[in-house]
């Protein structure tokens, strides 16, 4: 058996995260987010899905980090600090929202699965508008502070967005 785990060639555990991926909007951001996953979740969509808002919560604490920094730095001033303070206490928001989804898609169950698919997304729908509107207190905004800002809230609200296709692939699946 193990000659035989060895020698399964990496194409196949790469298949696994590719077929998973197939229904984000981010396809590429999503297998190199989650192909370290392949081995254990292969066809499974709720360890897809777990491993979807896992890797979300992850994105979204660094860019939370990276907002406190920048908030406490004081380097924005006027309407655009006021922005970085709105953009933190979202990004705060959407991880109670990200943690609570996978407070629940850790314990699914048959019974309430309907109900808590509902909640689960709802909650990360919420994340992603939260990380959506962090970037409208900025519009007009081109400076490198700025981009780099821009940068890593959009790619935390893409992986947000695959995280959410994950869990409505899990929905549409059933229990």
């Amino acid at each position: 058996m193990l000659v035989s785990w060895l020698t399964t060639p990496s194409w196949s555990w790469d298949s696994y995260v590719k077929d998973a991926c197939s229904v984000t909007r981010y396809q590429d951001l999503c297998v190199d987010s989650l192909s370290s996953f392949s081995k254990t979740a292969k066809t499974n969509p709720s360890k897809w899905a777990r491993a979807g808002v896992s890797v979300t919560i992850g994105e979204t604490k660094n860019t939370t980090r990276y907002l406190v920094d920048l908030k406490n730095k004081n380097s924005m001033k006027g309407r655009n600090r006021a922005a970085v303070f709105d953009c933190v206490d979202v990004f705060q928001d959407a991880l109670d929202n990200l943690h609570k989804s996978l407070d629940v898609l850790r314990k699914l169950s048959a019974e309430t699965f309907d109900t808590e698919m509902e909640d689960i997304t709802t909650w990360i729908s919420s994340a992603l508008t939260d990380e959506d509107t962090c970037l409208n207190g900025f519009e007009g905004q081109n400076g490198k502070e700025f981009k780099v800002l821009e940068g890593k809230v959009t790619k935390a609200s893409y992986i947000t967005s695959n995280a959410l296709a994950l869990v409505t692939k899990l929905s549409s699946a059933g229990p």
